[in-house]
């Protein structure tokens, strides 16, 4: 329950708790419910969040690398400059969510929802988006290069100096998109 406090400093005790107790990576915070928690700053490597509910959670520069968020909620979640190389967000809720600058090295985002997602400077390269929902989204100067976005819908998305570069686009949809400065 502490982990879910809207305060940094109780949040941030519970995930050292939990880590120390082996918590993270047993399942037991396996769909927890940390609407609104905040999680700046938290170190959550490896940690198994599948299904949890993190909407309009605070995960500022948390450190994610390899975290399960497998269908976890992160809907207007804020994870500027988060860490997630490695992470599982396949069908991740993550409309609306703020990951300007974020590290998503290989990341597997298949199937997610990124619809008006704030991905500005993100680093997705090599990141599976196969079949994600990016429709809207603002990819302005992202790194995208080596990424599978194999039946991604990037729908009026803004890719505006984004990095494409050996990306996978084979059936997504661009229609609308803009692509002005990007590398392709």
């Amino acid at each position: 329950r502490q982990m879910a406090s809207p305060s940094n400093d109780f949040a941030l005790e519970a995930v050292r708790l939990a880590k120390d107790n082996g918590w993270l990576k047993d399942g037991s915070i396996h769909r927890a419910k940390l609407v609104r928690a905040n999680l700046s700053g938290a170190i959550l490597v490896g940690a198994d969040l599948s299904g949890a509910a993190l909407t309009e959670a605070k995960l500022v520069r948390a450190i994610l690398f390899d975290a399960n968020l497998r269908a976890a909620n992160l809907s207007r979640a804020d994870l500027s400059r988060a860490h997630l190389g490695g992470a599982i967000l396949v069908g991740a809720d993550l409309n609306w969510a703020a990951l300007s600058r974020a590290d998503l090295l290989r990341a597997d985002l298949s199937g997610a929802d990124l619809s008006r997602a704030n991905l500005r400077g993100a680093d997705l390269s090599e990141a599976k988006l196969v079949g994600a929902n990016l429709r809207g989204a603002d990819l302005g100067g992202a790194d995208l290069s080596r990424a599978d976005l194999g039946g991604a819908n990037l729908r009026e998305a803004d890719l505006s100096g984004a990095n494409l570069f050996d990306a996978n686009l084979r059936a997504a949809n661009l229609y609308g998109a803009n692509l002005r400065g990007a590398n392709l």
